[in-house]
Order: C-alpha cells, then structure tokens, then sequence
C-alpha cells in the first residue's frame, strides 16, 4: 500500500509514524472521514474491521494520507481544524498536494 504523507513524499505502511492525522476515503460512496490516533495501524484495522460503530456502514475504507505529528495534542489540534473545513473540495486538495497548509 501506497499513500501521501507530510511533505507530500511517499510512504509505505510499513514506514510510516503511528501518530497523527489520517483521512480516510469510503469505496462504498467516495465519502471522507477525518481523524487522528496514537497508533494509525491499529486504528486503521478498527475501521477495516467494522469496529468504529459510527464508520462501519461505509466499509470498506482505504488510508488516503496519513500526516504524522509530534503529540496527540497537535494531532487532536490538527483534526479539528480540518473538520471545519467541511468542504470536499479543499480535501481533495489536501490530498492531491500531500501536504496540509491552514494559512
């Protein structure tokens, strides 16, 4: 598996931080979900594995990006930000560029 990270390098799963901000992309509707974890593998198999009860009704998902961050705080911090946004366009963007820019 192959997904954009900080810096809008590629990262492979195996390589990449367990803290920070993900987005997450539903192949039932195209839908995005934001959030942020201690440890993204784990969180990632929650949610694979139907066990994040608000999520589970648009498996499957797929890790779109992954953002690493220095502490919960700042992931926490970052996923509010992000949420506000509510617009799919600037997701997107988000995405497409690798890279989150809140200026």
């Amino acid at each position: 598996m192959s997904l954009r990270y900080r810096g809008g390098e590629k990262a492979s799963w195996l390589n990449m931080g367990k803290l920070g901000v993900y987005i997450l992309k539903s192949l039932k509707n195209g839908g995005y979900y934001i959030g942020s974890s201690e440890n993204i593998d784990l969180r990632f198999t929650e949610y694979s594995n139907g066990r994040v009860k608000s999520t589970k009704g648009l498996r499957p998902w797929s890790l779109v990006m992954f953002y690493p961050t220095q502490d919960i705080k700042e992931a926490r911090q970052l996923e509010y930000k992000l949420k506000k946004f509510k617009s799919r366009k600037i997701i997107e963007k988000i995405i497409e560029n690798g890279r989150i820019n809140l200026r």
